[in-house]
């Protein structure tokens, strides 16, 4: 007798979740599901780097009670602060792409691991305790929750996979066609038209318009970041402290200057071909006159061009 290997049919995820930024994209979906135009939302999960502007909990505070009034509760998870957390000497160290002056004279980046240790971690984590499996139980094959990012068309090429078995990404602003200025249209026309950015205060890709942003809409934190780019200008405390090597100077600014002695009024200048794609279009932080980045998402931060099959940007790389 003959037997046939059928494939086992999915059953449908056990959970649908939303990987929740609280920036333009990311409220445009949460908003999506409380209307029913995508399914709704059993979690919608915010992973908290600690250093977000002020404008961001603010948004994310609203955010929560609107949500929670449709059914769909919101939840913070957090793999610590990330501010305190590069200043403290008794922390591990915390890559941040931060941008070097080596003795030299050359510049580089430092590794970027932050994404994946402040984000994508914490919600591996919640994702699998809403399952039912934590670490180290093991998720059995085929259930899975399905994790909702927002990445709109116009950064189709950032849509990936999580390349996790229990946990599969899906792009619901892709799906409807949404790109970026539909979502600012889509957020005005519901009242939340002051959504900015989500990415972190002290982020070393914010271009100049971004960093005037900080500067005149969040005072406190500007203040908080000139000082974090003053106290790391040897290197991470922790690196100092265990007497690792030297290698340059670090700055948030690319310029490789102090943050509060930079030009931020001043037109940026394109020093590659790679950097004369300006762009001049209008976001919750002004007008991106240098290529500021979107924002931080999980499995697809905005900040640096993709490689393909790593999910990482050219800037994650040792100096």
């Amino acid at each position: 007798m003959t037997t046939t290997n059928l494939a086992v049919p999915d059953p449908g995820p056990a959970l649908r979740l939303l990987s929740l930024g609280a920036g333009v994209q990311s409220t445009t979906v949460l908003l999506l599901a409380c209307e029913g135009e995508i399914p709704r939302f059993d979690v919608a999960l915010f992973a908290d780097t600690g250093w977000e502007p002020r404008a961001v909990y603010a948004n994310l505070d609203r955010l929560a009670a609107h949500a929670e009034r449709h059914g769909i509760p919101v939840r913070q998870v957090s793999a610590g602060n990330i501010r305190a957390d590069a200043l403290d000497p008794r922390h591990r160290f915390v890559s941040m792409p931060l941008h070097t002056l080596n003795p030299d004279g050359s510049r580089g980046l430092a590794r970027r691991q932050c994404t994946a240790e402040y984000k994508i971690t914490p919600l591996k984590k919640a994702a699998r305790e809403l399952l039912g499996y934590p670490h180290p139980r093991r998720v059995p094959r085929g259930v899975y929750a399905e994790q909702a990012i927002g990445i709109s068309t116009d950064e189709f090429t950032r849509a990936k996979d999580s390349g996790l078995r229990f946990l599969r990404n899906v792009f619901p602003l892709i799906d409807l066609g949404f790109d970026r200025a539909r979502c600012l249209e889509f957020l005005a026309e519901r009242g939340f038209g002051e959504t900015v950015k989500s990415a972190c205060v002290g982020c070393p890709f914010h271009g100049n318009a971004g960093w005037r942003w900080v500067r005149d809409n969040d005072p406190d934190g500007w203040a908080e970041a000139v000082e974090f780019d003053r106290a790391i200008r040897h290197g991470y405390p922790h690196a100092t402290k265990q007497g690792q090597e030297l290698r340059g100077q670090y700055f948030l600014h690319r310029s490789c200057v102090p943050l509060d002695q930079v030009d931020l009024d001043a037109p940026a200048k394109s020093r590659t071909k790679k950097h004369l794609r300006l762009i001049s279009t209008e976001s919750a932080h002004g007008v991106e006159e240098d290529g500021d980045p979107d924002g931080c998402s999980p499995w697809s931060c905005r900040s640096g061009e993709p490689i393909a099959g790593t999910g990482r940007g050219p800037g994650e790389r040792a100096a």
